[in-house]
C-alpha cells in the first residue's frame, strides 16, 4: 500500500480522486491549499505527492520548488495545459511526471504505480562506468561529466542519459524509453520524452539543429554516439 498526498483545491475532484485511489489500494491524505499541503508533506512523509497547479494561495510550481528544497518525495503534477512550455516549467521545477486534465483515476493510478516502481536510485545493472567520447557516466555514484565538467542532471535526466549511453550507437525508440526509463509499459506521451531530450541536449551543449551526442532518427527514435 502506497501512502499518497493529494493537493487539490477543487472539492469535487478531490473527493472523487480520494475515493478512486483508495479503492485501488492506496492510503490517501489530502490538502486543499499549498501551505497546508507543504505542511502535510513534511509531517506525513508520503510515498508520493499528486499536486494540482491551480491552488488558491500559491502557484503550484512555487510549492513544488519549496517542496524540492526540503524533500525528494516523488511528485506528479496535474495541469490543465499540455503545451511544451508549461511541461518544461513543471519538470524544471522538479516534477517526476505529469498528467493533463481531464484525466481518469485509472490513468493517475497507472502513473503513480509507474513512478513508485522505479524504487531507490542506483539499482541498475549496466557497467559501472560508461564512456562515450568526452562523456563519462558513473551509475553507481549517479554522476556524469562532459569533458571533465560535472553535469547538473535531475534524476530522470540521469536515467535517460544512462540508458542511452549504455546502448551507445544503437537507435532507442521512444516506446522503449517510456517503458525502461519512465517504467510505463502501457505506453505514454511522446512529448514526455521529447521534453526531457530537449532539456538534456541543452545540458550537453547542443541543440536539435546542431547535434553532437544525441542524434534523432526521424520516425524511429534517438541514438547516442560519440561526436564525429
Amino acid at each position: 500500500m502506497a501512502h499518497l498526498l493529494l493537493i487539490e483545491d477543487d472539492a469535487a475532484i478531490r473527493t472523487n480522486l480520494l475515493r478512486s485511489l483508495r479503492d485501488r489500494g492506496h492510503a490517501v491524505a489530502s490538502s486543499s491549499t499549498a501551505m497546508d499541503g507543504l505542511q502535510a508533506a513534511l509531517a506525513e512523509r508520503p510515498d508520493l505527492v499528486v499536486l494540482d497547479l491551480g491552488l488558491p494561495d500559491l502557484d503550484g510550481k512555487e510549492l513544488l520548488r519549496m517542496l524540492r528544497a526540503v524533500s525528494t518525495v516523488p511528485v506528479i503534477v496535474a495541469t490543465a495545459r499540455d503545451d511544451e512550455a508549461e511541461i518544461v516549467k513543471v519538470l524544471d521545477a522538479g516534477a517526476d511526471d505529469y498528467v493533463v486534465k481531464p484525466f481518469t483515476a485509472a490513468q493517475l493510478d497507472a502513473r503513480v504505480r509507474a513512478v513508485l516502481r522505479r524504487g531507490p536510485a542506483g539499482e541498475r545493472t549496466e557497467p559501472a562506468v560508461i564512456t562515450v567520447g568526452g562523456l563519462r557516466i558513473d551509475p553507481g555514484a549517479r554522476t556524469a561529466n562532459l569533458d571533465g565538467t560535472d553535469l547538473d542532471l535531475t534524476p530522470r535526466e540521469f536515467d535517460l542519459l544512462h540508458h542511452l549511453a549504455a546502448r551507445a550507437g544503437q537507435v532507442v525508440t521512444k516506446r522503449e524509453l517510456l517503458s525502461e526509463v519512465w517504467q510505463v509499459p502501457y505506453g505514454g506521451a511522446d512529448k514526455t520524452v521529447d521534453v526531457h531530450l530537449s532539456w538534456l541536449r541543452r545540458k550537453l551543449g547542443e541543440t536539435a539543429q546542431e547535434q553532437r551526442y544525441l542524434h534523432t532518427v526521424r520516425g524511429v527514435g534517438i541514438r547516442l554516439s560519440e561526436p564525429s
